[in-house]
């Protein structure tokens, strides 16, 4: 099976992650968020998330080149800040130095070229759906030539199984040409899972994100509108939005950036497309492109996002492309 070791330490990172972070969502108090320049929250639990990962990835793949949200210089002239987050890594890896934990927070990232082999991190996608309790994802991805082979998603807060929202979270996975599936966080038994069957897009449910800031709400609504869409939007926090379109839960992703100069950034997904598509839906931007991961940590050759069950795909580009004439 291809990418088979691949496959197999990114699901051990990843589930060693999400340990990580329900211990610190478990226990998070205000002084232990620090605000980045861009003045979004992160927590420990990003820095420990990214360390823990990278750490399995340097230990196997040592040649590989990893692209990580976030920055190991937010660690510096701060032992305190260090110290937490070594104390949580420590707990999943045993024995890290603290040296060894801020090169793997650095990462392996100098000189990538990214139409060749890399990986690319999102220790907490959604940090404020994390920081209120409610939906984020740990975003490991393998990309190769340009393609994305390997996507593992780590959704704590996303229930297994969906007549039990107060059971164990969810582990979703796809390897290109093997399928996607999930499984329960912290445990072994796998399910096949596929996008749904829907046909009419009066039908149809979507997602979009729960900051307004992040996607634009108004023009979503006028495109749900055109596909006579009355359902209201599904609104949850980072990649679990791909998670639902890939296992049902959802029809729809729509992402339309406030500003049109904005490009999406590689980490924000990569594995939800590579899940996505092996579920048997489709991701492309808004003109019905793929994503060109090649570019660097921004997707420059692509404007929004769109992923479906693949069936009423180009009924969805066709409303889009129908609300930017009007």
């Amino acid at each position: 099976m291809h990418y088979e070791h691949e496959l197999t330490v990114a699901l051990a990172a990843v589930e060693k992650a999400a340990v990580l972070c329900r211990q610190v969502q478990d226990t998070l108090i205000t002084d232990e968020t620090v605000i980045k320049k861009d003045k979004s929250p992160v927590t420990v639990a990003d820095l420990g998330s990214q360390a823990v990962i990278c750490l399995e990835l340097m230990q196997h793949f040592s040649t590989d080149a990893v692209v990580a949200e976030e920055d190991v210089d937010t660690l510096r002239d701060n032992p305190e800040l260090v110290r937490r987050v070594h104390a949580l890594v420590s707990a999943q890896n045993p024995d890290t130095t603290h040296a060894r934990m801020l090169d793997a927070i650095a990462c392996n990232n100098s000189g990538i070229d990214f139409t060749r082999r890399y990986w690319t991190v999102d220790p907490i996608d959604g940090t404020k759906g994390f920081l209120r309790g409610e939906q984020y994802a740990i975003a490991l991805a393998l990309v190769v030539q340009g393609q994305v082979v390997l996507g593992v998603l780590g959704c704590p807060n996303y229930a297994f199984e969906r007549a039990r929202p107060e059971g164990p979270g969810s582990l979703f996975y796809a390897v290109t040409g093997q399928g996607a599936f999930a499984r329960a966080l912290g445990e072994g038994t796998q399910q096949a899972i596929s996008t749904d069957s829907i046909s009419d897009c009066s039908r149809a449910t979507f997602c979009e994100s729960v900051e307004s800031a992040h996607a634009s709400h108004d023009e979503h609504a006028e495109i749900s509108r055109a596909l006579g869409i009355t359902a209201p939007p599904f609104r949850i926090d980072s990649q679990a939005k791909y998670a639902a379109v890939a296992r049902g839960d959802a029809s729809i992703y729509l992402r339309l950036p406030r500003s049109h100069s904005y490009r999406e950034k590689i980490w924000d997904h990569a594995a939800g497309v590579c899940i996505t598509g092996q579920a048997g839906g489709r991701v492309t931007d808004f003109s019905g492109n793929a994503l060109d991961f090649t570019c660097g940590e921004r997707l420059k050759n692509n404007v929004g996002i769109v992923a479906t069950n693949a069936i009423i795909h180009d009924q969805v580009l066709d409303a889009i492309k129908l609300r930017a004439h009007t």
